[in-house]
């Protein structure tokens, strides 16, 4: 295997999706509906496998608390029932075929306590073992602007430099407290930067000082998109973060650990050329559903 070959991808999805209830009382986020440029309805999960997928990726790792195993699996490795496919149109029963392929490459993998989206990447440490692998969030699902896709951009950047690849965005000032944000050198304006540090949340006072790269509007900074290609050295540091018990609000964080990464070894961002939908806040769900199309 070269490399620099990336075939794996990682996708959190244990968390309990607080800022989404009552209604993830009953559904997972990750299942919640979306409706696709083709308008079949498919769960959010589905559309970002299905993104890993189209960039190449030949192994997904979900990782989901134990006790929601079964309703993964429902999705990915159970057909349906005969009563149910009897029922489906020709072009449904096709996609489920489909879908049973896909889940083929589709591992379930579990993370025993929620202690954050850093411990739920540590929990797919032995899937992964010795490669670089694709991060992507389960709650986020993205559409390209050019005909590759977002995930093929950023793996087809970590081919090219053979280090870490973050992926970023613009965002303005007053929402920079919900996002990991990055500082940087350019090496290509507003594409390729080489990245200097990595902050969790940071407050705009914060940012402003420590934060700043060049180029970029005065209220703006470069966050990330919400996918990494990471070399397997960042469990090392995802290790040390468990094993001092070192947490950020509470949890143990992946951008905290990307930055000792970051120091460690060289790291490159790269500005998507595409549009990411955040679908864990009820406001962000509903714009998604009107803009995802």
């Amino acid at each position: 295997m070269a490399i620099n070959q990336v075939r794996k991808a990682v996708i959190p999805a244990a968390g309990f999706g607080t800022r989404l209830f009552p209604a993830t009382k009953v559904v997972k986020k990750e299942l919640f509906p979306i409706i696709d440029e083709t308008g079949r309805a498919k769960p959010v999960i589905l559309a970002i496998v299905e993104e890993a997928i189209s960039a190449g990726i030949t192994e997904v790792g979900i990782v989901v608390q134990p006790d929601d195993v079964e309703i993964f699996a429902d999705l990915f490795h159970n057909p349906p029932k005969p009563q149910l496919w009897q029922k489906l149109s020709p072009s449904n029963q096709e996609y489920s075929q489909y879908l049973q392929e896909l889940g083929k490459k589709v591992v379930l993998l579990t993370q025993q306590e929620q202690e954050g989206y850093g411990h739920a990447v540590f929990c797919a440490k032995e899937w992964v073992q010795n490669e670089p692998f694709l991060v992507m969030l389960g709650d986020h699902i993205y559409k390209s602007d050019i005909d590759k896709s977002c995930a093929r951009q950023l793996i087809e950047i970590y081919q090219q430099f053979n280090q870490s690849v973050v992926s970023l965005t613009t965002m303005p000032a007053e929402i920079i407290d919900k996002a990991g944000c990055v500082a940087g050198v350019w090496q290509e304006l507003n594409s390729l930067l080489t990245i200097t540090q990595l902050a969790e949340k940071p407050s705009i006072d914060y940012a402003r000082q420590h934060l700043r790269v060049e180029g970029i509007a005065e209220d703006e900074f470069l966050c990330v998109f919400g996918l990494y290609v990471l070399t397997p050295k960042i469990f090392d540091f995802l290790a040390q973060s468990i094993e001092e018990n070192s947490r950020y609000r509470g949890e143990f964080q992946l951008t905290t650990c990307l930055d000792k990464l970051c120091q460690a070894e060289r790291m490159t961002g790269y500005v998507i050329q595409g549009k990411c939908f955040d679908t864990g806040l009820p406001d962000t769900y509903r714009q998604t559903l009107i803009d995802f199309i």
